[in-house]
């Protein structure tokens, strides 16, 4: 903090605000290089949209696991609970190897549920995991 003295009349204090601007800039860089530049998530690799007018079937060697809104699921077309997906997981891994198991959720689904799933597909060992887009109904 300085002082101006001035020729006439009493003493003026002014505060010198230079050293707070240096402080503060000697902040700003700080925090510059301590914030993370990487972002971290997982590699992902997003599809070409298909025409409005085209529909897809899955193919019959495909495996698709279906989370509805409700809680319940399908693995392909039979209904099948939480608790016994990771050993079905690791059926489908000990007979098909590196097969690609598609996730479908509801479009009003949280998608902590989704990556549960793909959770318990990565637990049993499978590495090739799709997400697909819901129906719209």
């Amino acid at each position: 903090m300085g002082m101006a003295v001035g020729k006439h009349g009493p003493h003026k204090a002014d505060i010198n605000i230079t050293p707070m601007i240096d402080v503060l800039l000697v902040l700003i860089i700080i925090f510059m290089i301590i914030a993370p530049t990487k972002e971290v998530g997982l590699h992902t690799m997003v599809p070409e949209p298909a025409p409005p007018h085209a529909t897809q079937q899955p193919r019959i060697e495909d495996i698709v696991v279906t989370v509805h809104k409700d809680g319940t699921m399908l693995l392909n077309q039979e209904t099948i609970v939480l608790a016994s997906l990771p050993s079905r997981f690791a059926q489908i891994y000990q007979a098909r190897g590196d097969a690609v198991i598609f996730v479908r959720g509801d479009g009003d689904l949280l998608f902590a549920s989704i990556a549960e799933v793909i959770d318990m597909a990565k637990g049993a060992g499978l590495q090739r995991i799709a997400l697909m887009t819901s129906n719209p109904t």
